[in-house]
């Protein structure tokens, strides 16, 4: 696997100041209030654009978006509700989603090593909440993302997906659980799911650019809260790789700011930190040579399946090129 290592002018680690200025261009982000959403929030907004911020409390979202205003004053930005362990509530925000277009969305929001669970729709809580709440989403708000000149995905992963091997057969864990296992598999899927989108758009003929990042080990706090204590690491010791081992959080927003503003990117890239098993790094790489990134016939089967699942078609990209 070959990465090309990018930088902005002058030596030293990227920064994202500043990033491409995104003046007139409307960005939604899920799980904004916390973590590295908070901060590709900030950035965002700081590069001129407007935000849609969706959370799944009210409470923290409406905190978010205070502390937002007090950091970027004069930014424009909204808060509005959205579950993604909920195909109802997915639909409901597409539904009434108001903007006459979008042209970003970032797909950060999803659990981490949480206890074995299921969503109100089944789906095992991983992969409900991380792939198949992406998914659906995605495909709801395809529509606005194509009324956009310029549109772009950029869906969050992990390097946790590295060790994963993606059962299609068993999505949910029926046969073995375990939450490192689940988070990794549901991290499989979203790269999968990110680069068939970019394929079905391109087949499409349509503008639409689709990333998939790797934020790196980052200390933001989801892993301590959340590990499972059954799931082979504790909470201690969750801690304690944290503190040894994770990055600032605004280390952690980088590859997403990067895959979301850079310029020249091409869709379909695969953005990880430059260092040693993608988990730490002073600078975004575009990744080639991934075996997994290209694996067309797993990812059209889990797209089928995710079809079939969440009741969400893609319209738009239906019927050209690939089945």
């Amino acid at each position: 696997m070959t990465a090309h290592q990018t930088q902005r002018p002058g030596s030293g680690p990227w920064s994202a100041e500043p990033l491409p200025d995104q003046s007139g261009k409307l960005a939604l982000v899920t799980g904004a209030n916390g973590g590295i959403g908070r901060v590709i929030v900030r950035e965002l907004a700081r590069a001129g654009a407007r935000l849609v911020l969706a959370c799944r409390s009210a409470e923290r979202g409406l905190a978010a978006l205070s502390r937002l205003r007090e950091e970027v004053p004069g930014s424009q930005a909204e808060l509005r509700m959205l579950d993604l362990a909920s195909l109802a509530s997915i639909r409901e925000f597409a539904a009434t989603w108001d903007h006459d277009r979008l042209d970003l969305l970032v797909n950060n929001a999803g659990v981490v090593m949480v206890r074995r669970g299921r969503t109100v729709d089944g789906f095992e809580t991983h992969m409900g909440v991380n792939h198949f709440g992406t998914f659906a989403l995605t495909g709801l708000m395809l529509a606005p993302l194509l009324k956009s000149d310029e549109p772009r995905v950029v869906t969050v992963a992990s390097e946790a997906q590295l060790a994963a091997r993606l059962d299609l057969d068993d999505l949910d864990s029926a046969r073995r659980y375990s939450s490192v296992r689940a988070y990794g598999r549901s991290k499989k899927a979203n790269l999968y799911f990110a680069l068939e989108l970019h394929r079905r758009a391109s087949a499409a003929g349509v503008p639409l650019r689709s990333m998939v990042v790797a934020p790196g080990m980052t200390d933001s706090g989801v892993l301590t809260k959340e590990t499972d204590t059954a799931g082979g690491m504790s909470k201690a010791a969750a801690r304690l790789v944290s503190r040894l081992m994770a990055q600032p959080v605004d280390k952690g927003a980088w590859t997403t700011l990067y895959a979301a503003t850079e310029p020249g990117l091409p869709g379909g890239s695969y953005v990880t930190l430059n260092g040693f098993l993608q988990m730490r790094g002073d600078r975004p790489v575009r990744r080639d040579g991934y075996r997994a990134a290209n694996d067309e016939a797993i990812a059209r089967r889990l797209w089928g399946i995710s079809v079939e699942r969440t009741g969400v078609t893609f319209d738009a990209l239906n019927g050209v090129g690939r089945s």
